[in-house]
């Protein structure tokens, strides 16, 4: 999967929208991929967003990437950035169990209360598999949710940038091959994935929420 250099003409624009507990490394996920570099980044708040282009399976890509906070008085604020996603990241911390329970008690809820999608794709990830030996939450249980939700699932680390990549690669994969996603990120629609831009104020801030 190769980024480009420059601004060029690209074949789909997806919106990729990442959600879970604050603290789960999903800032760090999104630098990782998008810059090649881990920085331990304080919390985000609000929202915050990064492009990247990519060529996949033959196709040139534009992936706008929305990194939501995990707090809960947030909440109210990043509802409205699940509108149009076509892939929607999970992100739980495999040394902390409740950041893998709150999934099915926060964030697959949310997921049916605000996604506008019934296509969009889901990639469930837990991160942090590199410090192994502080592992709480069991590859295991991570596919066994993934299956009953119907997730991708992968284990990654945004330290060491294991499977980093091919976290974001199998999702835009995924999305390629689903006719309706592909359709709505046709060129013809690629305004509409930029109307939510958060204001200046609640998207400044990085982190690893």
């Amino acid at each position: 999967m190769d980024s480009s250099s420059s601004q060029p003409e690209f074949d789909y624009l997806f919106k990729l929208l990442m959600i879970g507990d604050s603290g789960v490394g999903k800032s760090s996920l999104l630098l990782s991929f998008t810059s090649d570099t881990f920085e331990d980044l304080s919390p985000t708040i609000g929202v915050d967003f990064k492009v990247k282009y990519v060529n996949i399976a033959g196709k040139k890509l534009k992936l706008a990437i929305w990194d939501t906070a995990g707090q809960e008085r947030f909440r109210t604020l990043t509802s409205s950035y699940y509108r149009g996603a076509q892939g929607i990241i999970m992100v739980y911390d495999v040394t902390r169990r409740d950041t893998f329970t709150n999934l099915s008690d926060i964030w697959a809820k949310e997921i049916d209360l605000y996604s506008t999608n019934q296509d969009c794709i889901k990639m469930l990830v837990g991160n942090k598999v590199d410090k192994d030996s502080e592992r709480v939450v069991t590859k295991k249980e991570g596919i066994n949710f993934a299956r009953e939700y119907g997730c991708l699932f992968i284990e990654c680390s945004a330290k060491t940038r294991v499977n980093v990549q091919q976290c974001f690669e199998e999702l835009v994969l995924k999305i390629l091959d689903t006719p309706s996603l592909l359709a709505e990120g046709s060129k013809g629609l690629k305004k509409n994935i930029f109307k939510e831009k958060p204001p200046q104020s609640d998207a400044s801030t990085s982190g690893c929420c």
